[in-house]
């Protein structure tokens, strides 16, 4: 069976190797060591960035740098990245994972070193690009991954192995195509029960999808209008993924404070990236249901107590009356009066 800290590797993985992945243009470093390509004659590199051909080979060197006294043991390997759903932020494979790019087509000369304190090992490795690769972009790294499992405080049964890539950005030859989508528009709104007393917000979720080859750097504007084209709200909005990688999606939010209260409004997300652009409009009606719901009631009231007023006086009056005409009517004696004149007795 095995230990608790090891079945929660898996999981962990992929979270530690985005975040130490997610670095600013410089070598992959997380204080204790660094993974970065080998300096080319002109200057150091941050990067990998290869060009490649389908059925073409590719030669480069990773250097992986002990920055602590003691010597520290890696297992190395090529990994495919993605985009994070969390943030989109950029994250590669862990071991064991299946890769389909990069991960899949690189082949290290050592899988295992050992790295002494305040030293650096160079290592070799050869990327080969498949016959039917597909053109475009394959954005991957080479990790070093530490051997040593942390369990921190020791006070939980829990462990976790860090890692340090260098990006690799691969572009394989062919026809490339820029795409961009916006998926799954949803928005939700809450507002007070009774207009003015308190803060009216929208929240609007969308999927950024990349549908095309090449990695993107998208931005979206967003736009509200009200009835009659009245324009409530215009916004870029900040919170995207730097990178949008091929294929991937990125689910994001965007929340909107003092959102209107009473209106017919329509949101309109437009999508850019370099050789791309998708607009896609949702809409909602904000309604105070509860003075709504009020209006709704006193009319309805007011409109039954009229009914039976009308009902209760006017017509109900008359119809007593002759009611009270007949009967009396009725009660008239049958035999008429003696003629004048005319004996009594005769």
């Amino acid at each position: 069976m095995r230990k608790p800290y090891v079945a929660l590797l898996p999981l962990l993985m992929p979270f530690l190797l985005g975040l130490l992945t997610a670095a600013p243009a410089r070598a992959a470093d997380n204080g204790s060591w660094s993974v970065h390509p080998v300096s080319s004659a002109v200057a150091a590199r941050p990067y990998f960035y290869l060009s490649a051909d389908p059925g073409q080979t590719v030669e480069d060197k990773v250097v992986v740098a002990n920055k602590t006294a003691e010597p520290l043991t890696f297992r190395l390997y090529a990994a495919d990245a993605y985009n994070t759903a969390r943030d989109g932020g950029f994250a590669v494979r862990s071991l064991g994972e299946r890769m389909r790019g990069v991960g899949a087509w690189a082949e290290l000369s050592k899988e295992k070193v050992t790295v002494p304190g305040h030293k650096t090992v160079t290592v070799p490795f050869t990327l080969k690009v498949p016959e039917d690769a597909e053109p475009g972009d394959h954005p991957g790294a080479i990790v070093a991954l530490d051997q040593r499992i942390d369990r921190g405080d020791g006070s939980v049964a829990l462990g976790v192995q860090r890692a340090v890539g260098a990006r690799v950005y691969l572009t394989v030859g062919g026809p490339t195509l820029p795409a961009l989508a916006v998926e799954n528009v949803h928005i939700s709104h809450h507002q007070p029960l009774i207009p003015g007393l308190g803060d009216s917000t929208a929240t609007i979720s969308y999927t950024l999808h990349n549908t095309g080859n090449v990695t993107l750097k998208p931005k979206v504007a967003l736009r509200a209008e009200g009835l009659f084209g009245r324009t409530l709200l215009t916004r870029d909005l900040e919170r995207l993924p730097s990178q949008l990688l091929p294929g991937q999606r990125v689910h994001l939010t965007e929340r909107w404070t003092n959102a209107p209260q009473l209106d017919w409004t329509d949101v309109t997300l437009t999508a850019t990236a370099t050789g791309t652009k998708e607009s896609v409009t949702a809409s909602f009606v904000a309604v105070p249901w509860l003075a709504v719901g009020v209006v709704a009631a006193g009319t309805t009231i007011a409109g039954w107590l009229l009914i039976r007023r009308r009902r209760g006086r006017p017509e109900g009056a008359r119809g007593v009356h002759i009611r009270r005409l007949r009967r009396g009517a009725r009660s008239t004696p049958t035999h008429p009066h003696p003629k004048v004149g005319q004996p009594a007795g005769g």
